[in-house]
């Protein structure tokens, strides 16, 4: 009886690694193809001399390899590589609650544990969100150790600068890595340390739920700063870490950009006016952001462009220009993000016609598509 259990304990478990993360994996990150617009010889000329930046990519959260082309999600190198991307930052999902939804969410539910025991996280992090934090990161810096030199994790704007200047045709990939809510922080002020020392440098501060820091866009209280959340800001200030905006309530905005003495970024996000959301932002918040010297990037997926087409994505990002300037805008795919979005890393270049067809001119495309998230993220990381 005993040794039937066992067997069954242990088929239950082999299911789970084998099957069910690449399961979760296959049905959440899709691509829905936009097939409207093919790049001609301008577009493609165009895009070989772009270096192409994007803010916002959940890949450390699912069971694939890096460095090896998967054939379902978004982002791998092998795809990076063939989109132009000289820069990618990963985000750390730690935790979401489930029934998730745009509206309201509290912290009591998580659907996180599940996967990070189906992909074998080390038992500490099954229950401790610093921990899986702390085991993203380690994925990511095993991955740039494995990979030769064409996955490069940059940690300071010295970092960047080097290795801007040795990529040439290597097409090598700049990876930064980012947290998506600071609840792994767990209350203690002192993780905002351990997290930059295993190579943290954007700090998202909310996701889909409210917490120590403060408001979620899709929380309960949707509140501002927290006491706690006032000293994080001035230890993320001191410590010339950047403030990530994404998913923050209006109100924690506010108290941001009144508390915060650096530009902030919004790694991945819309714009109400071409898709009302209340993650979106306003077109107040957008000129505060760019007055403050911050980029907003702009996603792929339907709750930042109500439905995932090129075309809609070139609508934000217009709308986002003609409001902030053209060097505050960027592109924040949510590439990995349980989305579905027109196009994978591999497909840059449909972009890079869409905003040709649109009237941009090519220094126009080249900040979009990267430079001005590149430009931020050298004057705001750690000089070493």
């Amino acid at each position: 009886m005993i040794l039937g259990i066992a067997i069954v304990l242990v088929v239950g478990l082999v299911a789970l690694f084998t099957t069910v993360a690449p399961l979760v994996d296959r049905q959440l990150n899709r691509v829905v193809p936009d097939t409207s617009i093919v790049p001609g010889p301008e577009a493609e000329s165009l895009h070989h001399t772009l270096r192409v930046a994007d803010l916002h990519a959940d890949a450390l959260l699912w069971p694939r390899d890096l460095l090896a082309r998967a054939t379902h999600g978004h982002v791998d190198l092998p795809r990076l590589q063939e989109g132009g991307v000289a820069l990618q930052v990963f985000s750390a999902v730690t935790k979401t609650p489930k029934g998730i939804n745009y509206d309201r969410n509290s912290d009591r539910t998580d659907n996180i544990t599940l996967l990070a025991v189906a992909e074998r996280y080390p038992p500490r992090a099954w229950g401790s969100l610093y921990e899986r934090a702390i085991h993203q990161a380690k994925k990511l810096n095993d991955a740039s150790a494995r990979s030769r030199g064409s996955l490069v994790v940059v940690t300071s704007r010295r970092t960047l600068e080097a290795f801007l200047r040795r990529r040439g045709e290597s097409r090598a990939v700049g990876a930064i890595l980012a947290t998506e809510g600071l609840h792994p922080l767990e209350g203690q002020l002192d993780h905002i340390d351990s997290l930059a020392q295993a190579g943290y440098r954007i700090f998202g501060l909310t996701h889909f739920f409210d917490n120590d820091v403060g408001g979620s866009a899709h929380g309960e209280a949707k509140g501002g700063l927290t006491p706690f959340g006032r000293e994080v800001i001035r230890r993320l200030d001191t410590l010339s870490l950047i403030i990530d905006l994404a998913h923050a309530s209006p109100a924690l905005i506010d108290d941001v950009l009144n508390l915060s003495s650096r530009p902030v970024i919004v790694s991945h996000t819309g714009v109400q006016a071409t898709c009302p959301g209340p993650r979106n932002l306003s077109d107040e918040q957008i000129r505060r952001i760019a007055a403050k010297g911050g980029v907003i990037g702009i996603g792929f997926w339907d709750g930042a462009i109500c439905q995932p087409t090129l075309a809609n994505v070139t609508k934000a990002i217009l709308h986002a220009v003609a409001v902030a300037g053209e060097d505050h805008v960027a592109l924040g795919s949510d590439f990995d993000g349980s989305t579905t979005v027109p196009f994978d890393a591999a497909g840059y270049v449909r972009l890079t016609q869409a905003l040709l067809d649109a009237g941009m001119g090519p220094e126009q495309v080249a900040k979009v598509m990267g430079e001005n998230a590149i430009r931020v993220m050298a004057s705001l990381l750690p000089e070493r």
